[in-house]
């Protein structure tokens, strides 16, 4: 009887590792955002911003959709955040970039099959045979994006403050980048401060 404890005792810590491992993967895909900041800056003093006048998304010399929807996304967030867009003499500048990579990972994944050699009678009843634990080894294709948003305060030509996102890119997000692009800077500027600091 004792043997039989321990065996359902070890299937349910093998199915419990099996789901923490799954729902730790699944959250991965949510991106990781942090920011650096000037130290000596009090942000509340800002009113105005502009945009660089060549951003780093618009390689190509004209205006891509990416930049469109990034400039709309930062437009909003600082508008939510009393600040105004202007044409001319901004107090702040912002730049951003946004870049994707494929990546590729092996993944070793714990499985377990059982053997139930003679007792294969077992099969399909209430108690299982014994479990026999291996390794599937598969590699995983992925795309990454990185999202860099700086803010230069204009007259001093200095980088005050820059957010950055990092995260693996769903089926989702290349299908509706410009709700993608939004997303994404609303998180990074959950990190911009807003007072002195």
């Amino acid at each position: 009887m004792t043997t039989i404890r321990t065996k359902v005792l070890l299937n349910r810590n093998f199915l419990t590792a099996t789901l923490l491992a799954l729902t730790l993967t699944a959250c991965s895909s949510n991106p990781t955002v942090r920011s650096d900041q000037a130290t000596d800056v009090n942000f509340s003093q800002y009113q105005t911003f502009s945009f660089v006048e060549e951003l780093a998304t618009d390689r190509a010399g004209y205006t891509t959709l990416v930049t469109q929807h990034f400039k709309d996304a930062i437009s909003n967030e600082l508008a939510a955040r009393g600040l105004r867009y202007v044409e001319s003499d901004p107090q702040l500048l912002v730049n951003f970039n946004s870049n994707v990579a494929n990546r590729s990972e092996t993944r070793s994944t714990p499985t377990a099959s059982y053997h139930y050699g003679y007792y294969h009678y077992r099969r399909g009843i209430v108690y299982a045979g014994f479990p026999v634990y291996s390794n599937d080894v598969s590699t995983v294709h992925y795309k990454v994006g990185t999202v860099n948003i700086d803010l230069v305060d204009a007259a001093k030509r200095r980088l005050i403050w820059e957010g950055i996102a990092e995260g693996t890119l769903k089926q989702n997000d290349l299908e509706q980048p410009r709700d993608a692009a939004a997303r994404t800077v609303a998180l990074i500027f959950e990190k911009l401060p807003t007072q002195q600091n």
